[in-house]
């Protein structure tokens, strides 16, 4: 089994032109990223979050621009 980690949560975000995946410490981090990349005038339009768990990466969300709250 490999080890943890350091950063166990993982955004990866999506659209046309974009694929960028970013780690991060804490779940509210990983949001963090998603609601400043998500809507507005971004390339990307979707973002897939995954956590670290038994040795493997876990789906755990996918988020659209559409599924945030308005600002």
């Amino acid at each position: 089994m490999s080890a943890k980690p350091r950063k166990p949560w993982r955004v990866i975000l999506t659209g046309p032109d974009v694929n960028a995946t970013s780690d991060h410490t804490s779940e509210n981090k990983a949001y963090t990223l998603i609601r400043a990349s998500l809507g507005g005038d971004s390339l990307a339009d979707t973002a897939r979050v995954e956590y670290w768990e038994d040795g493997l990466w876990r789906w755990f969300e996918t988020v659209t621009a559409d599924d945030l709250p308005p600002t």
